[in-house]
């Protein structure tokens, strides 16, 4: 990666840590610890000109509150990033918990020709907008991978996913992933994934759509559901 795209990930990653609370906190940290957690000798502390410096020109116009700026900083920045960089800036605002950035670039990740759909980062982004109270946003990225078309059934982030919507109480989202998997042909596959999808639905009421999973991941007999139904 050339020394511009890394400069560049460097101020959209910057611009994540500005906006962090615990940003401030960080900084004074590392001016008197090492990486290893030791403590600088007086003659070793970094000078100020090799501390992390999130100022950018761009980022601090962004911060005065002009969104343009940052929506011009985000296309000139993400449109060149190779997909190693793309995804490692996903990866990093959702650990900070920069929930809109991310869905931005989330956006870019998926206007990429090399992107097909990956449940693991649709669970990431759901469980980072929960701890965000950002529920509605939850339920447009459910639709918005049901627009993808369909899911890999050997994909492993499926009970990812169906955890993560399931713990942010969104009913709606997690039937609409029991529909999707249907139509993709995963019924009847990982009993684990039917446990944990049935259970949820069970607890957010939806129990008729819990009884055909039941069903469909051979959990239940014919017989058997007629005497939880009585």
């Amino acid at each position: 990666m050339s020394e511009w795209l890394r400069r560049q990930t460097r101020n959209l990653l910057g611009f994540a840590c500005a906006a962090s609370p615990d940003h401030h906190h960080h900084q004074l940290h590392s001016d008197t610890v090492r990486p290893t957690g030791q403590p600088w000798a007086p003659h070793e502390r970094p000078s100020s000109q090799h501390r992390s410096n999130p100022s950018h020109p761009i980022l601090k116009r962004a911060h005065r509150g002009d969104p343009t700026k940052i929506d011009d900083f985000l296309s000139k920045t993400l449109s060149r990033l190779v997909k190693a960089d793309l995804l490692a800036t996903l990866n990093e605002l959702l650990r900070q918990d920069q929930c809109d950035l991310a869905l931005r670039v989330f956006s870019a990740v998926r206007s990429e020709l090399w992107y097909k759909t990956e449940l693991s980062l649709y669970a990431d982004l759901v469980s980072a907008l929960a701890r965000k109270g950002m529920k509605e946003e939850i339920d447009r990225l459910i639709c918005d991978l049901e627009g993808e078309g369909s899911v890999r059934c050997d994909d492993k982030g499926i009970v990812r996913l169906v955890k993560a919507v399931i713990a942010a109480e969104r009913r709606e989202s997690t039937v609409r992933i029991y529909g999707l998997m249907k139509r993709s042909g995963c019924g009847g596959g990982d009993e684990y994934v039917g446990r944990v999808l049935s259970r949820g639905l069970r607890r957010l009421g939806e129990l008729g759509v819990a009884d055909e999973v039941d069903l469909e991941f051979g959990r239940l007999s014919k017989g058997n559901l007629e005497k939880v139904e009585a």
